[in-house]
């Protein structure tokens, strides 16, 4: 599979543009952005958004805290200010400091939101952990462009039945952000998500692959038509995507290396046995992926968890160096 050109295509000021007009189209007195992150995003420095249901659904207590804070610091080891996202009291909270950030690792009342729930959140007063869905919207509409997270939601097995589709796939035809994943989560229908990404023209590129990665496992089954080998490239390919006007999201393909990835044999028995209880109890939409996680966890004794950190932690790094190589190319622009 061809490797994505180098472009020459030079970044135009309207990509700057959009960015800082995206903060103008909001209300500034919903949102509580923290100094750091008002900082970057005025001096135009390296800044990585973090969705918050990592946090609070997607990993077990005490550890849940613990790797928000490694994630965060992983971030700014390499350059960048980490902006995790999340909704408290009513207020939009645009980067958390440790206060925060334990409320939303152990407060009972956060809920799972998507970007359909936020306006009623918000309005009363509620708090909840935001998705890919969510955190895309709301980086996006403070100026944000990279965003790093496990893995997508997508289309979920048996949906010609249960119609069961994330949002956070039409959310990203809609929202021009970077994602940095290791594929979708592997508990869904790999092939039907790439199609529904394909028909809602969200771009795709693999890290240092041509395969896409299927969280656990390192590789899905698939393959995808672009791969990257570097964060330059993929800057490139944000600066020629502003350029052209595309307004949907680059999913930038972050494998897990062989050696770290939960043994195969070990994913497809753990996966059959969790689907099978899941259908026993009823348990469906929005309940089943943090439903199948917390079985992986539990059937494979903790490994799945620790794979479930490494993908966290890889690719909040990654988005990182990607941040940086992104603002300094907008910064050169700002000087010439």
């Amino acid at each position: 599979m061809p490797d994505c050109e180098r472009t020459t295509t030079r970044f135009l000021p309207t990509g700057i543009v959009t960015s800082m007009l995206a903060v103008d189209r909001v209300d500034r007195s919903l949102f509580s952005i923290a100094p750091e992150v008002e900082e970057a995003l005025r001096s135009g420095a390296a800044i990585v958004a973090l969705e918050s249901t990592i946090i609070s659904h997607g990993l077990p207590r005490p550890e849940n805290l613990r790797v928000a804070a490694e994630v965060e610091d992983i971030v700014r080891s390499r350059g960048a200010i980490p902006a995790t996202i999340a909704i408290l009291d009513g207020r939009v909270r645009i980067g958390l400091d440790g206060d925060a950030l334990d409320q939303v690792a152990h407060r009972d009342d956060i809920t799972k939101v998507s970007t359909r729930d936020l306006a009623t959140l918000v309005a009363q007063g509620g708090s909840g952990a935001t998705t890919v869905a969510a955190t895309s919207h709301l980086a996006h509409a403070v100026g944000i462009p990279i965003f790093a997270t496990g893995g997508l939601g997508g289309v979920h097995r048996h949906a010609r039945e249960s119609w069961d589709e994330s949002a956070d796939l039409t959310s990203l035809s809609t929202t021009p952000v970077v994602v940095v994943c290791s594929g979708v989560k592997s508990i869904l229908d790999v092939q039907a998500t790439l199609e529904r990404l394909e028909t809602l023209n969200v771009g795709i590129v693999g890290y240092g692959t041509d395969r896409f990665p299927g969280f656990y496992l390192s590789d899905s089954g698939y393959s995808i038509d672009w791969k990257v080998t570097s964060p330059d490239q993929v800057a490139d390919a944000m600066a020629s995507r502003s350029s052209l006007g595309i307004s949907s999201s680059l999913v930038v393909a972050n494998p897990l290396p062989v050696d770290e990835q939960l043994d195969p044999d070990v994913h497809h028995e753990v996966l059959e046995e969790g689907l099978r209880l899941a259908a026993a109890r009823n348990i469906t939409g929005k309940d089943v992926t943090p439903f199948l996680l917390d079985h992986f966890h539990r059937a494979t004794h903790g490994i799945s968890l620790i794979v479930n950190e490494r993908i966290i932690v890889r690719n909040a790094e990654l988005a990182a160096r990607i941040s940086v190589q992104h603002a300094g190319r907008s910064g050169r622009l700002r000087e010439g």
